[in-house]
């Protein structure tokens, strides 16, 4: 990446998991509306089908008469077609089908185990990594092939081992991970700001948050506007919605939307723990002891729900028929911006602005009292290629044992994954919090039945 004005012109973009019903949507509208930026993206997908018609509706996109860009898109025939020359890859991929979803959410339920989520930690977690480590390993080394000196975006969870699987495989790749689950904390500050100091108008990027953790158990340990420290306000503000909760207004909120939540279980880590929660209150349940997830009803308490599977069922339902009315035109395409960072990191790494955002990397000592090469998310200063994590302090000491815990397992994750290995990913699997109540005879029964739910997509040699 020697000419950046003359690169950002002529990109090429590599989008593993093309055919996505929703994030390739959203990225493909970012660059559309981005007149600093142009080229090629290429769709590759195990699904061609599903790329086929992102490619349509790519098109749409780019020639909506309110496109600030062109992008050309193209269908890869193999992961190498779409890596060839990438000066970025973009991951965005679904590791297996409904149905082994299925089994990691609900299986568990057998023994009273509930998971708003069931993606990144606990049972469901555990088995989705060990579908989801092989395949970043054929990723990994597909872009250390093909794209060694493209920047790699990933967006798939479970995020952390996603990354750190990447990292595993090939050494030199400069890849790292969005999510944007800090962004609905910062925002719940502006909504507090607005309610309780009647401050209107503040955004995210107003802030200053100092942001630790792993994804989606990230904590804030500083936040301030401008002169003003946000911490002692907000836990004011936590006692006083502690018990009902906060809603922002409108309809949207958690009894109707399965993403919403009340923000009644960041209010409580944050009068147990002193630190701001910033994740979906889904997320944070799943990375304690089942405080907030002991039945549905618990759940239902605490003001958030469990996503089914039956409803994600629906909801790609829902968006296959919106696939369809985009590409027939019965739906007119919509610039509207994501709310994602992606594009924007993209443009800092070009040297087309610096930005700092939080992003998931190895830790390079950021977090000092966490283990060196371990995914951790904190802020970064996103520049002309390069990213540099901006250092978050050590852990608080009466945090630094739950998120330990939980790095400390995804480390033996991946070992368990590479090597196949169902000794340390039994006890692996039983050291999760979630499932602290468990007997070891429960617990090797339900083991052995959600790995035998996904032996499609695990080697041969789990089962020999």
């Amino acid at each position: 990446m020697q000419d950046m004005s003359r690169k950002a012109q002529e990109l090429k973009v590599a989008y593993i998991g093309g055919g996505s019903r929703g994030w390739a949507w959203g990225f493909m509208t970012d660059l559309a509306m981005d007149a600093d930026l142009c080229g090629t993206v290429r769709l590759y997908d195990i699904d061609r089908a599903a790329a086929e018609r992102n490619k349509i509706i790519g098109e749409k996109i780019s020639a909506h008469p309110d496109a600030a860009s062109r992008w050309k898109y193209e269908v890869a025939d193999s992961l190498r077609d779409a890596l060839a020359g990438a000066d970025f890859v973009v991951i965005s991929i679904l590791p297996g089908t409904f149905e082994e979803m299925r089994s990691d959410v609900h299986l568990p339920e057998r023994l009273g185990i509930y998971q708003p989520v069931g993606d990144t930690v606990g049972a469901g977690g555990f088995m989705r990594a060990m579908r989801t480590i092989p395949m970043f390993v054929e990723i990994g080394e597909a872009i250390k092939a093909y794209a060694p000196a493209a920047w790699v975006i990933n967006y798939t969870n479970p995020m952390s081992l996603c990354v750190r699987t990447l990292y595993h495989v090939f050494r030199q790749i400069k890849a790292f991970g969005c999510c944007h689950e800090v962004f609905g904390t910062q925002k719940l500050l502006c909504a507090m700001l607005e309610k309780e100091c009647g401050i209107p108008g503040v955004t995210r990027q107003d802030l200053y948050t100092t942001v630790t953790g792993i994804n989606h158990f990230t904590w804030l340990t500083r936040a301030s506007y401008r002169d003003m420290d946000l911490m002692p306000l907000y836990a004011q503000f936590a006692d006083k919605y502690y018990e009902s909760g906060f809603d922002e207004g409108g309809d949207d909120n958690w009894m109707n939307n399965h993403f919403k939540c009340a923000h009644r279980v960041k209010f409580d880590l944050f009068r147990r723990y002193g630190a701001i929660a910033a994740a979906g209150d889904r997320h944070l349940a799943e990375f304690t002891a089942p405080w907030y997830t002991r039945d549905p009803e618990t759940v239902r308490q605490w003001k958030f729900q469990l996503t089914t599977v039956d409803w994600r069922v629906k909801d790609l339902g829902d968006r296959l028929r919106r696939s369809d009315a985009l590409i027939s035109s019965a739906e007119a395409v919509e610039l509207k911006p994501s709310g994602e960072e992606g594009h924007l990191l993209l443009k800092a790494v070009l040297g087309l602005g610096d930005l700092v955002s939080n992003v998931n990397i190895p830790n390079r000592g950021q977090i000092p009292n966490l283990p060196l090469g371990s995914v951790v998310e904190t802020n970064a200063l996103f520049g002309r290629d390069r990213i540099e994590p901006v250092f978050a302090g050590a852990m608080p000491a009466n945090l630094l044992p739950l998120v330990a815990r939980h790095v400390y397992n995804q480390e033996n994750a991946l070992t368990t994954a590479l090597n196949c290995d169902r000794k340390l990913g039994f006890t692996t699997f039983m050291n999760d919090p979630q499932l602290a109540g468990v007997t070891f005879k429960d617990g090797q029964k339900l083991f052995d039945d959600m790995l035998e739910n996904q032996r499609e997509y695990l080697p041969k040699a789990w089962f020999r």
